[in-house]
């Protein structure tokens, strides 16, 4: 079997990291058995469009290695009729109807939920065919509806979740197939052209489980074959509910504008629903798909543990050659290359991502400010520690006669040695963690150095 699948956003903003999930997904299944990954753009609800939201679409996808062989865009495909034709099958058959009702406002849909008042059946429906002809011959555009039947179950197998699935046809809605302006909607457009593409497996959020008996009714009334589909579990918030984009940071654009490396952040979401049977946790893209078995799929939903994110960035930074790593932090720097090499070795192991190269590393190209929290974990007094280390390193610029000076010195006046030399630190760095201070001390320069600590 030559298995189809494909990956159709809509260009209304970000890519959420749950629609990265879906392509990852899609991708894998195809591609593990030499299948077809295919990207349709589904643009047909052209008051949500956001403009550049495309363009947007193919460079993330580009970004994590998501490349597709067949692309469709739906506005284009309006223009054929194919999913005119389609409706108007469903209409002359007796499946669908005209509905000349006008839109309601999101005020009005606000209210209407507010009130928990739901219209499953669309008074349209009960139009004899002259009220329908008077209506049109009014200047009236009519929408095409389905008409839902009133007394069946509808149901499939999720190949995701590996169980059946069933309704009722009373809770399911009388769904908008076709606008008045001949675009269609969404629960027509994807039935059309999953078959049209000869997509065979279909790999959506969770979310859209509650479109889906609107969607087995359109290929039962076509007479469409169905294809397998599968919804992964729901991405949980860890404050709570679903991940989404109300609640902040969850747009892959935004994970990689906060310096999270794209390996990373993919495989960080490839276990979001997935597990293998050894537990195995670093995979590339190309590890995933050579891996992938469907029976992988996880039944629980699993939480955005943003800790084990930075813990995926930090191993992927970790492993990167030293061209490479500041090739990618200098998009996230003023600092020239050789600046961001000749530091790189001693903060390399602190990144968790490469916006935290600037703050780990900005008092080696400019004088610090002195973090006053950190005096206060110095017992003795750092001004007297200071002019003693300053003395003996305008004699002799030298980290080991520093040292043995220090001790000697801490002796004579009864100073902890972790003391003196976190009174250095801070008068060099302004802050008391820093990598080895000797070593901060060396790439800063005897001259800055000496004037850091005369300055302090």
């Amino acid at each position: 079997m030559n298995i189809r699948t494909r990956f159709a956003p809509s260009p209304t903003g970000f890519l959420h990291i749950g629609g990265l999930r879906t392509a990852v997904y899609a991708f894998a299944l195809a591609k593990h058995s030499d299948g077809q990954f295919l990207l349709r753009i589904e643009d047909t609800d052209q008051k949500r469009e956001v403009v550049g939201s495309t363009e947007k679409i193919y460079e993330v996808l580009k970004t994590f290695g998501l490349h597709w062989d067949e692309l469709y865009i739906q506005s284009e495909r309006v223009k054929t009729g194919i999913y005119q034709k389609a409706a108007e099958k469903m209409l002359a058959d007796g499946h669908a109807f005209y509905c000349f009702c006008k839109p309601k406002a999101k005020e009005e849909i606000k209210e209407d939920q507010k009130e928990l008042k739901i219209e499953l059946r669309d008074p349209c429906r009960q139009l004899s065919e002259d009220e329908i002809k008077a209506k049109i011959a009014s200047g009236e555009k009519p929408a095409i509806r389905l008409k839902v039947p009133d007394d069946e179950i509808v149901e499939f197998t999720d190949f995701v979740l590996q169980k059946k699935i069933s309704w009722h046809t009373k809770t399911v809605d009388d769904a908008m197939l076709l606008k008045s302006d001949g675009f269609p909607t969404y629960h027509l457009a994807v039935v059309v052209d999953d078959v049209d593409m000869k997509v065979t497996h279909v790999i959506r959020g969770h979310d859209w489980m509650p479109s889906t008996p609107i969607h087995l009714l359109v290929y039962k009334y076509l007479g469409y074959e169905l294809p397998q589909i599968g919804h992964p579990t729901d991405i949980l918030d860890p404050e709570g509910g679903k991940l989404s984009k109300r609640k902040g940071n969850v747009s892959c654009e935004q994970f990689i504008a906060a310096g999270y490396l794209p390996e990373a952040i993919l495989n960080f979401v490839i276990l979001l629903g997935w597990a293998p049977k050894d537990n195995r946790e670093m995979y590339t893209l190309n590890d995933f798909v050579k891996n992938f078995d469907v029976n992988g799929f996880q039944r629980s939903n699993p939480m955005f543990n943003i800790a084990k994110m930075n813990w995926f960035n930090q191993q992927y930074i970790k492993s990167l050659e030293t061209s490479e790593l500041v090739s990618r932090i200098k998009n996230y720097t003023s600092r020239t290359a050789q600046e961001i090499e000749k530091v790189l070795p001693l903060i390399k192991d602190r990144l968790v991502t490469l916006v935290d190269f600037n703050e780990l590393t900005n008092y080696f190209f400019e004088k610090p400010k002195i973090d006053p929290e950190a005096l206060t974990k110095i017992a003795f007094d750092p001004k007297k520690v200071v002019g003693h280390a300053l003395e003996t390193l305008q004699i002799n610029w030298d980290g080991k006669v520093l040292e043995e000076q220090a001790r000697a010195w801490c002796t004579d006046n009864n100073v902890k040695v972790g003391d003196y030399f976190m009174s250095l630190r801070v008068a060099i760095t302004g802050r008391a963690q820093t990598p080895p201070l000797w070593e901060v001390m060396e790439i800063i320069g005897k001259d800055e150095a000496i004037k850091r600590l005369s300055d302090f």
